[in-house]
């Protein structure tokens, strides 16, 4: 495969474990790459990465390059795999042209971009100015390694975002956002006489990632079980003993589960029931969602107290009415959109149900509007919210030095223009441009889909197509 020195560092990178907040062991990566190879690096307060490369010979004047990745990767995994993402390394496969990964994710978001910027730290043969390549921690689950990027620590002129996904396509704005945490505090009640406890789980959904495939009509796993729930709560006096769904608040929730309690007499027409949803929210999503799995069995480990009932409607009734999906759509860019909430994820600790929510805009108005309806609902189901993590869009500049040397070289090489757009996901161009606002930057990358989930996968001739114009890019700025 092709650039062989491309793969060759993402094969060495996909076997070092690298979850977000967790990569220490990424981090002393590179510092060995550095040093195998005699490049300056250091590493700052927020645990970020910058290596140094000086420049080519006569090039020691020209305005220099920040090539820039994340360290950190979504780790989700099919629901039935044993792995361990702490200290086992990716397996990939090659497939046609797709390289995956078996049962995870494959980490190509973003240890591909990863892999370009160190191949091209290395390469003698490019020409360039002085050049940076930073490695920021935590991109997924925070952002923090970019929120504590300091003024100072970077040098050059341009910076280029090795982190999109779609081969062919400049990103130069991207949307802000924010979590909203909801916590349900309840008492328990023990199990009467006569009551069944039931399991019911909807899995095997497509998933993927909360910003780039919010718009592709995908089912969220909480939404739909929170809905078959408000549908059966009264009709059968139910009782809620357990609930979880999702994991991270930037993957659309691929799996949720219930445990809950009827009366004996009433469990087949449950399961009736049951079979009847299952049946109407395929059709729903027969394009989507060819591959979901509904199930409902008798819970049989030992039977466990139930929720307050109270709390328990006031949580199905919220999780019934919360936003899910698109809010807004961009005026002025077609096909873009603006605003957006994810319900992301469900779980129990102790006497507390917490719920996680994911808002995307490109809008800080529209980001506010969207937080607070949110939290109306939260708030007016009883429960306690905390807002979280939020971060600022980058917006878009279609009149820059490092866009218009790009789209020349992109044209050079491939005869056609590539598409000049913002994207609704999240990219860390947006702190970046608070701290460094002289810095001109550009986001471009190989076409990966399904990311965020155990469908991703990497195509692989568009990574050379990538390579290509990133040499010819930073030749052309120097």
């Amino acid at each position: 495969m092709k650039p062989e020195k491309v793969f060759e560092f993402f094969k060495q990178i996909n076997a070092v474990p690298r979850p977000s907040k967790k990569e220490e062991k990424m981090m002393a990566y590179l510092k060995e790459v550095a040093e195998k190879y005699n490049l300056d690096y250091k590493e700052d307060d927020a645990g970020n990465v910058l290596i140094s490369v000086p420049a080519s010979p006569g090039c020691e004047n020209k305005p220099g390059v920040i090539l820039q990745g994340h360290m950190d990767m979504v780790c989700e995994k099919e629901k039935s795999l044993d792995f361990d993402f702490d200290t086992q390394p990716i397996q990939t496969y090659v497939e046609g042209d797709w390289m995956k990964a078996k049962g995870t994710t494959l980490g190509a978001d973003d240890g591909i971009g990863v892999a370009m910027a160190l191949a091209l730290a290395i390469d003698p043969d490019v020409k360039h100015g002085p050049m940076e390549c930073l490695f920021t921690k935590d991109e997924e689950s925070g952002m923090t390694g970019a929120f504590g990027l300091k003024p100072g620590f970077l040098k050059g002129k341009y910076l280029i975002n090795l982190d999109s996904e779609d081969e062919g396509e400049f990103f130069i704005g991207c949307a802000g956002g924010e979590n909203t945490n909801a916590s349900f505090v309840y008492d328990t009640l023990p199990l009467e006489n006569g009551y069944i406890p039931i399991s019911v789980e909807i899995d095997n959904l497509s998933g993927g990632h909360s910003g780039d495939e919010i718009n592709k009509k995908r089912a969220n796993a909480i939404k739909l079980l929170s809905r078959f729930l408000y549908l059966t709560w009264s009709k059968y006096d139910a009782k809620l003993i357990t609930i979880s769904g999702g994991k991270l608040h930037n993957a659309i929730p691929r799996f949720a589960e219930a445990v809950i309690a009827v009366p004996f007499e009433k469990k087949e027409q449950l399961r009736v029931d049951f079979n009847v949803f299952a049946a109407q929210v395929e059709d729903e999503y027969h394009v989507q969602e060819k591959n979901m799995r509904f199930s409902m069995t008798s819970y049989h480990d030992e039977a466990k107290d139930y929720i307050q009932p109270d709390v328990a409607w006031r949580l199905v009734s919220c999780l019934q009415s919360l936003h899910n999906g698109i809010l807004e759509m961009n005026q002025d860019i077609d096909g873009l959109v603006e605003t957006s909430s994810n319900l992301a994820a469900v779980k129990q600790e102790g006497q507390e149900i917490k719920v996680l929510v994911s808002q995307r805009s490109s809008s800080e108005s529209g980001l506010d509007n969207i937080s607070n309806t949110i939290a109306a609902a939260f708030k007016l189901a009883g429960a306690n919210v905390v807002f979280s993590d939020r971060y600022p869009g980058w917006k878009p500049n279609p009149n820059t030095t490092i866009l218009n040397v790009s789209v020349e070289a992109y044209k050079e090489l491939f005869g056609k223009s590539p598409v000049v757009r913002a994207i609704h996901a999240g990219l860390e161009c947006g702190l970046f441009s608070t701290k460094y606002p002289d810095v001109e930057m550009i986001s471009f990358g190989p076409t990966l889909r399904d990311v965020h989930s155990p469908k991703e996968r990497l195509l692989i001739p568009t990574v050379e197509m990538t390579w290509d114009l990133l040499v010819k890019v930073v030749e052309k700025l120097s």
